[in-house]
């Protein structure tokens, strides 16, 4: 369990943070980050090492973000395979089709 309760309790930035923070001007990354924030302070590492959350990064051939409607049953059914369902349909359809 977090002791992190609040969001007001965030801790104040220092220049340590901001330097080891990652830079982005209109949505480019203009130096990448090179620390992360851990419960005991920043800890140096690598940029490679640093785990971004969310999406995944991109590839020669980019995912499209597409609105899809599917039965109720079978969206409940890989919904319920946990983590990962989305992409457990794109594996089937790609194996449905033959590619």
């Amino acid at each position: 369990m977090s002791d992190w309760i609040d969001p007001d309790d965030a801790p104040f930035l220092t220049k340590e943070m901001a330097e080891m923070g990652q830079l982005t001007i209109r949505g480019r990354v203009i130096r990448p980050a090179t620390g992360v924030l851990t419960k005991d302070g920043m800890k140096r590492v690598p940029p490679y090492v640093i785990p971004i959350p969310g999406r995944p990064p991109e590839r020669d051939e980019p995912k499209k973000q597409v609105t899809l409607r599917l039965d109720a049953d079978l969206l409940e059914r890989f919904r319920a395979t946990g983590a990962g369902w989305q992409s457990r349909i794109n594996a089937t359809l790609r194996k449905a089709v033959g590619i």
